[in-house]
């Protein structure tokens, strides 16, 4: 592998914003053959899956550390997922369970959509672990009832994003992929 740099960067417009939109689930080793592009982006799926839609706007984050050891000459990519869901319900209880027991695909939608949408996969090779949650129900009447997760994973790439999406189907212009959307319910 070389080590080469290809490009520099310039300084961007001012027009980026913060933020997930969306969190789309797809149960781990569904999604078939990944291939992917120079630039690490998803071309195509050859996997048949139902990805299941979580709204989070405004209370969610993704961060990526790089983990290098100069001593062991490794380098890898931990991918963190920081959810908010408000509400605690019977059938999240049962959902949140199942995703804690697997390590699901995780698609995140950014709020940024400047010049289209971006969607980016954690856990695309090894799929995404619940390390920490909680459910609470608050203490005042204001206070936030509902549930926080932690979703980590540990990767050879930053989280890749996927070639064209659409605000329709984040999975549109992957030929092979044979995704359908699950159930969506209002907890």
């Amino acid at each position: 592998m070389a080590c080469d740099l290809t490009g520099g960067r310039k300084k961007p417009c001012k027009d980026a914003v913060g933020g997930i939109s969306k969190i789309y689930f797809v149960d781990f080793g569904d999604l078939g053959t990944v291939t992917t592009g120079s630039n690490d982006e998803i071309t195509n799926l050859t996997g048949t899956f139902t990805y299941y839609i979580y709204d989070v706007r405004n209370n969610s984050s993704l961060e990526t550390n790089i983990i290098t050891s100069t001593e062991n000459g490794t380098t890898y990519f931990e991918q963190v997922l920081n959810v908010t869901l408000h509400k605690l319900t019977k059938e999240d209880n049962k959902e949140l369970k199942l995703m804690a027991f697997g390590r699901p695909h995780v698609f995140v939608e950014t709020q940024d959509g400047q010049g289209g949408l971006n969607v980016m996969c954690v856990g695309l090779e090894h799929g995404a672990e619940v390390t920490g949650g909680t459910a609470v129900t608050g203490t005042a009447m204001g206070d936030m009832q509902g549930y926080t997760l932690t979703l980590t994973a540990t990767e050879t790439t930053m989280p890749n994003f996927v070639a064209s999406p659409t605000a329709a189907n984040p999975f549109a212009g992957l030929a092979g992929a044979g995704e359908t959307a699950g159930a969506q319910r209002q907890p």
